[in-house]
């Protein structure tokens, strides 16, 4: 086991805390965010709009990433990320025609994120925001502002406001939907994360053996695709490790000439229609002699992995990259804290970085 003042040291960490407190801050959202998202349903409805621009930054863009799927495939949405120098840098912006813009920000501060809300209401778009700060100048200019009520959060690497940031983006899925079914499932999530965060202990283990680890990639597919990006962010921001995150599609093409005996690649395969598809990605890259790690809810699977990052409870895909990231932020902070790393404060970095 990890030595017993090193643990307590960690625990005493915002990380550490926000990442267990995340649990009760999706519960929060679940219980008192559905009015907001609500009236943007209603919103959507009374304009008939068929696209969605997003403009995010960084862990945000990555529940961008997820909002590409989700609402594609369950809501027929086209889904397009925005690029905010076009509004910022060279005022080129595009016309939004039919589209909801949904900025997705934490602390609803970023000015060129702003500056496309700016423009969306200029051409007379449907704005809405997702934030953690709903007084913020980002709020301020909107027609909808979702508050996705994750609390105060001091670490400076992102967990409980990015997966509440998810959890606003299903349940803007499941209430344009209109299925009920949808949100019991969306329901279950906050006991599912609980369950996974009792593997903490066993993951900090696991992260000793990766103490000097100076690259890997990491792998995902269809919804998590997102959790690739998100995962490789925090690996990068925690542990400065030189990670990139790649859909296993993608990987095929090319980047796996990269693949060498003992490389570490971390597989993200929730159960779902990806799953065999993964099963046989996992395949190949141990006929090439990598180093696997694999987060997943699947038994067979995980017992193909070099390191098992289990998921304790298994949740309809659609909501998996809530509960996936978990052992992610898991593996993450334990690394990071093998390192002698500050998990709070990682170096040359501030909680809100204001990009124009």
């Amino acid at each position: 086991m990890m030595a017993a003042t090193a643990f307590a040291s960690l625990q005493k960490s915002n990380l550490y805390r926000e990442i267990h407190e995340q649990p009760a801050s999706l519960a929060r959202f679940l219980s008192r965010g559905r009015p907001a998202v609500a009236g943007l349903v209603d919103a959507i409805r009374t304009r008939e709009l068929t696209h969605v621009v997003i403009a995010a930054r960084v862990t945000s863009d990555n529940a961008g990433r997820y909002a590409q799927y989700l609402l594609g495939a369950h809501n027929q949405l086209i889904v397009a990320l925005a690029t905010p120098r076009l509004f910022s840098i060279y005022q080129q912006p595009p016309r939004f025609h039919n589209a909801l813009v949904l900025g997705i920000s934490q602390s609803g501060k970023s000015p060129d994120i702003v500056a496309v809300m700016d423009e969306a209401k200029r051409q007379g778009a449907l704005t809405a925001v997702m934030t953690n700060a709903p007084d913020s100048p980002l709020a301020n200019e909107v027609d909808h502002v979702i508050d996705i009520l994750a609390g105060p959060e001091l670490a400076v690497a992102a967990t409980k406001s990015y997966t509440n940031e998810l959890a606003a983006v299903a349940l803007l899925s499941a209430l344009l939907t209109g299925e009920e079914t949808r949100l019991d499932e969306l329901d279950t999530v906050p006991s599912a994360v609980t369950q996974t965060l009792q593997y903490s202990e066993q993951i900090a283990q696991h992260a000793q053996r990766y103490r000097y680890m100076n690259r890997s990639v990491i792998i995902g597919r269809g919804y998590n695709l997102a959790t690739s990006f998100e995962l490789a962010l925090k690996m990068k921001e925690l542990t400065y490790t030189l990670v990139e995150p790649y859909s296993s599609a993608d990987f095929l093409h090319g980047p796996m000439a990269m693949i060498e005996e003992g490389f570490p690649v971390l597989v993200i395969a929730p159960a779902g229609v990806m799953l065999p598809e993964m099963d046989s990605f996992v395949a190949t890259l141990k006929e090439r002699g990598a180093e696997v790690l694999i987060i997943s809810d699947d038994d067979a699977l995980l017992g193909k992995a070099r390191t098992p990052l289990p998921l304790a409870q298994s949740v309809p895909e659609w909501l998996s990259p809530i509960t996936a990231i978990v052992p992610g932020q898991l593996f993450a902070m334990h690394l990071a804290h093998t390192r002698d790393y500050d998990v709070d404060a990682p170096r040359g970095l501030r909680k809100v970085t204001e990009t124009r």
